[in-house]
C-alpha cells in the first residue's frame, strides 16, 4: 500500500484528501491512500516518517513550508528560491528516510494568473509575508512583474495595510491574497484593504479555497472586479505533486 497524505496545523480546512481520494478511484490508481496527518509542532515530523513505513510522499501546508526546510536532505533550487516547500518525497532504504522537498504552489499560481504574468506593464498588490507569498512573488519575478509586498508591520521592502493608498490602487491591476484570512472556519475574516477604491480594473485572486468564494472575493465582485478562485491553484498544485511523487 503506497500512502500519501498532507500536514501542518489545523487541517479542518483542507481538501486534499477527498481530492486525491477522488482521483485515485477516478483514474483508477490502485493501493493508493490519502490522510491528514495533523501536527501541532513540526519538531514531531521525524516522529511520523518514522511510524509511517509505506508513507512515499506528504503536502505540507501553514503554517510548516518554511520550517519544514530544516528536516530535509535534499532541496530543489526552485524551492530554494522561493524560501518554502509544500511536497516531500520521501524514499527509504536500509538507513533511514530520505527527504527531498519541493514547491507546487509555482506551479499552481503560474497556472491560475497565467494571462496576467504575460502582461509585463502589470503591477501586482501581494498581501502577506508567509510561505505562500514566497511562491506568489518567484513567479512573479520570473515574469518581471512589478509587485508590492504588503503585511501587518511595515519593514524593509514591505508596506503595511495602512500604506496601501488610493494612488497604489489605481496602479495595480492585480491583487492577490495568500493570508488565511477568510479560511473555514473563520470565514468572515478579510484583508483590510479599503474595497470602495476597487473596480472593474482590478482583478482578485485569493489562494484560500474553502470556502470558494470568500468574503475577500465577495467584496471584489460587489465593486465590479474579476476574481480568481484558490480551486484552480488547488488541482493544479495537486497534479504536480502526484508528478513529484512518481518521478
Amino acid at each position: 500500500m503506497r500512502k500519501f497524505g498532507l500536514t501542518g496545523f489545523p487541517l479542518g480546512h483542507s481538501f486534499s484528501a477527498g481530492y486525491f481520494s477522488r482521483k485515485f478511484e477516478r483514474e483508477g490508481i490502485e493501493g493508493c491512500s490519502y490522510f491528514n496527518f495533523p501536527l501541532d509542532n513540526i519538531d514531531q515530523l521525524p516522529e511520523l516518517i518514522n511510524s509511517e513505513p509505506f508513507l512515499e510522499g506528504l503536502n505540507v501546508t501553514i503554517p510548516y513550508k518554511t520550517s519544514v526546510m530544516a528536516y530535509l536532505d535534499y532541496l530543489d533550487p526552485e524551492a530554494a528560491a522561493v524560501g518554502a516547500v509544500n511536497v516531500i518525497k520521501i524514499s527509504r532504504d536500509a538507513e533511514k528516510p530520505r527527504l527531498e522537498g519541493y514547491n507546487s504552489d509555482i506551479r499552481g499560481i503560474s497556472d491560475s494568473i497565467a494571462s496576467f504574468l504575460a502582461l509585463p506593464e502589470c503591477e501586482v498588490l501581494v498581501l502577506g509575508t508567509g510561505g505562500a507569498s514566497k511562491a506568489v512573488c518567484h513567479v512573479l519575478r520570473q515574469a518581471g512583474l512589478r509587485y508590492f509586498l504588503v503585511s501587518r508591520n511595515r519593514r524593509e521592502g514591505i508596506i503595511s495595510y495602512g500604506d496601501i493608498s488610493r494612488e497604489l490602487l489605481q496602479r495595480v491591476s492585480l491583487i492577490i491574497n495568500t493570508t488565511p484570512l477568510g479560511m473555514y472556519p473563520d470565514t468572515q475574516s478579510f484583508p483590510d484593504i479599503d474595497y470602495s477604491l476597487l473596480d472593474s480594473h482590478h482583478t482578485l485572486f485569493d489562494l484560500v479555497y474553502n470556502p470558494e468564494i470568500t468574503v475577500f472575493l465577495a467584496k471584489g465582485q460587489e465593486r465590479g472586479c474579476g476574481i480568481i478562485t484558490g480551486l484552480k491553484m488547488l488541482v493544479s498544485q495537486a497534479e504536480r505533486s502526484w508528478e513529484i511523487w512518481n518521478s
